[in-house]
């Protein structure tokens, strides 16, 4: 399975509004599991088997619980039997069907 998920305190008492630090504690967790992840500028995706990967957001999740009096977490799963390594098949599959179809440049990137 392929989990994304966001996770977030408030009440945090910071005057910048800043979660870096939860979220930093966050993502150390993702990294020490093991598991294959990969963290953009709004989510963490991880892979692995169901009570691996929850067993990874629940001690992240706790984790920035430390951070404020409350936390926000979000969370979308791909649950997909039979399939490893589609954290990046998935994206290389992507880039395949935009190459086939010519548009490989002038995107928002380019």
């Amino acid at each position: 399975m392929l989990v994304a998920f966001s996770v977030a305190p408030s009440g945090t008492g910071r005057a910048d509004g800043s979660v870096h630090d939860a979220v930093a504690a966050a993502v150390k967790i993702v990294r020490e599991s093991g598991l294959p992840h990969r963290t953009t500028s709004m989510f963490t995706e991880i892979e692995g088997e169901w009570d691996e990967v929850f067993d990874v957001v629940r001690r992240a999740t706790e984790a920035v619980g430390d951070y404020g009096s409350r936390v926000s977490l979000v969370l979308k799963a791909d649950i997909r039997p039979g399939f490893s390594g589609e954290l990046d098949a998935k994206i290389d599959r992507l880039e395949s069907a935009i190459d086939e179809a010519g548009g490989g440049a002038g995107g928002p990137r380019d």
